[in-house]
């Protein structure tokens, strides 16, 4: 059993090599994925949602600034496994990365996966490839039944592969390592509502296996559909996480419900206004400016409690 712990996760681009100015695309993010959970993580385009995934993985640039800590801890019943220990991902070097990491201990599913497959090589020997590289010893068979993916779209290339089938391989290639934590970068983007659906069932069919699954998605519905945690993010901050039937339901901060309130049958309504730029964030929750009437009943200070109960910035006015 696998747990994520990520607390005080901070990171930011400077604007130039001698600018006194950052681009604050973390800020401050405590988050925990737990073995046999589906935790989605909501929010607009460009309010940092990637960049947490690429920094959990060591996948960003040089030129971010990473601080804070993102420890991973494996236990075989009570006991730490000695073989991985309590590894803090934000620390590892590239070496530690590449050979203990990715696609062991995390499996990464990305938008569009068929762009990430070689062109010139069945999805078949892809996939068996990968396996023999992790030497988890999976079964290419069972892993493709296990994602629902057509036996005889092992021998076809990726150009001859549909959307749907395509995002049915990545999330293969992602289990081929079988990894205990998976992290799922918008894996419906573009997709069909029934491909959607499909492909967010599967992802919770992982978790339910007892895996640790992150899902990054703008589709609340899709979030309702197959998450059990959900958290929201904006202008790089969290401002509300807790179960998903809880946070729909009830949420209590005034953005969560913005975004509910803009889904068709819930009223269509969009939220006014724009999220502020990430080099120039407002001093408290960063959504004040947007919602005078959240203002109102917004605090300078988020209470945030243990996540799995309810964690919240402000309150819904």
């Amino acid at each position: 059993m696998t747990d994520l712990e990520v607390r005080g996760l901070d990171v930011r681009f400077r604007l130039g090599r001698r600018s006194p100015r950052y681009v604050r695309a973390v800020s401050d993010v405590d988050l925990d994925l737990r073995p046999g959970r589906l935790l989605a993580l909501v929010g607009e385009s460009g309010c940092g949602k990637s960049v947490l995934t690429e920094a959990l993985t060591g996948l960003l640039p040089s030129t971010a600034e990473v601080r804070g800590s993102a420890h991973v801890v494996r236990r075989s019943g009570a006991e730490l496994d000695p073989a991985i220990g309590d590894l803090d991902l934000l620390d590892a070097d590239e070496r530690t990365l590449r050979e203990r990491v990715r696609g062991r201990l995390i499996g990464l599913v990305g938008q569009s996966a068929g762009s990430y497959l070689t062109p010139t090589r069945t999805v078949g020997a892809q996939l068996r490839e990968t396996v023999q590289h992790l030497g988890s010893g999976v079964d290419v068979g069972e892993l493709a039944e296990r994602v629902q993916l057509p036996t005889a779209a092992l021998d076809l290339y990726p150009h001859e592969l549909s959307g749907g089938t395509a995002q049915r391989v990545g999330l293969a290639a992602a289990l081929a390592g079988d990894p205990p934590v998976l992290l799922a970068d918008e894996p419906t983007a573009g997709l069909d509502r029934p491909l959607v659906d499909h492909t967010m069932d599967l992802l919770a069919a992982t978790a339910h296996e007892g895996r640790a699954v992150l899902v990054i998605t703008h589709d609340l519905r899709a979030a309702r559909r197959a998450a059990d945690d959900l958290a929201v993010m904006y202008a790089s901050r969290l401002l509300e996480t807790g179960p998903v039937a809880d946070v729909l339901a009830d949420p209590w901060h005034s953005y969560t419900a913005g975004l509910l309130a803009a889904l068709p049958g819930e009223g269509f309504t969009p939220i006014p206004g724009h999220p502020p730029e990430l080099s120039a964030l407002p001093d408290g929750c960063p959504f004040r400016p947007r919602s005078p009437a959240h203002a109102q009943t917004c605090t300078d200070d988020p209470r945030l409690v243990a996540f799995g109960d309810r964690a919240v910035g402000c309150v819904a006015s």
